[in-house]
């Protein structure tokens, strides 16, 4: 099973070869994937050296230019590392980068609290002309690669460090016009994640055939519309996310509820920011129980309503 990291790059290569104006720039990031573009596209490819904000000015300027520029660095540092300088270059002047970061939530579990991502949903959401895009699946890493052309505005695409699981068949299951993908149809609840711990909820729902509906929202700002859309169907709500609760994904989905004066009780689960930071080791299911999730707690909060 490909990664998400690999497919994306193997397909931006691809395209690569047929755009000179694509560039990568990496933070010092190594890959097999990344190699291609180092040894067959020399002149596409910048490393930066591990200088995340001196990245994003370079990307930003190449980008000003009308080059199409990724740049590729650790998610933690490639985002809160650089939060003045992407509030700068591409908030506010709405230079178009592409923001390409690996290891959300915790991606890395072992490296300590320095590269668990618990902030980024709530930052970035809060800058204008910024989109996120927390990936899923290598399918929709693909997706995201291929659909490079029709970007105006920064993206911010979080990738998982390690594969996963796959919940898409094609590319064409995705629709960036939406925003999101309901997986399945159900009653009374509905659960709505992405990325590491949407791949958790379909699982417990395929093995405990829970009939409940589960919607995949891969991209933010939210489109409020169709989220009502579908929500609007169900007595009760279910947000999962890998990153602390205020501010984050479960407080999006509420706010876009909110504003459409739609009243369905909301559960979210979630960090604790209470709890703080997570100094301990053990893997990543480790670490999220050390936060009081767990299979068991998630699968107790999403049958309470069935």
């Amino acid at each position: 099973m490909k990664t998400q990291r690999d497919t994306f790059w193997d397909t931006l290569f691809e395209l690569a070869k047929k755009d000179r104006d694509i560039i990568v720039i990496s933070a010092d990031m190594g890959a097999p994937s990344l190699d291609k573009f180092r040894t067959e596209l020399p002149h596409q490819f910048i490393n930066t050296g591990i200088a995340e904000q001196n990245t994003i000015l370079v990307g930003s300027g190449l980008a000003k230019e009308g080059k199409k520029v990724f740049v590729y660095a650790i998610a933690s540092f490639l985002t809160l590392n650089c939060v003045e300088k992407i509030r700068v270059q591409n908030a506010m002047m709405n230079i178009p980068l592409n923001i390409v970061g690996v290891g959300a939530g915790f991606s890395y579990p072992d490296s300590g609290p320095t590269h668990h991502l618990l902030e980024d949903i709530a930052v970035m959401r809060s800058m204008p002309n910024i989109d996120t895009l927390s990936i899923t699946d290598a399918t929709m890493a693909q997706a995201v690669a291929e659909n490079y052309g029709s970007y105006t505005n920064t993206k911010y695409i979080r990738l998982e460090r390690q594969p996963l699981g796959e919940i898409y068949n094609e590319t064409k299951d995705i629709s960036f016009e939406d925003g999101m993908t309901e997986i399945f149809k159900g009653e009374d609840t509905l659960v709505i994640a992405n990325g590491v711990m949407l791949l958790k909820a379909h699982k417990l729902i395929k093995e405990h055939k829970l009939k409940c509906g589960l919607l995949d929202i891969y991209q933010i700002p939210i489109n409020s519309k169709k989220l009502v859309e579908v929500a609007s169907q169900y007595k009760r709500i279910v947000t999962i996310e890998e990153t602390f609760l205020p501010g984050g994904f479960g407080s999006a989905v509420l706010e876009s509820l909110n504003d459409h004066e739609l009243s369905i009780p909301v559960k979210r689960i979630g960090i604790p920011i209470e709890k703080g930071f997570c100094y301990e080791y053990g893997g990543r299911d480790e670490i999220l129980k050390y936060y009081g999730i767990t299979e068991e707690s998630i699968l107790a909060d999403i049958t309470k309503g069935l």
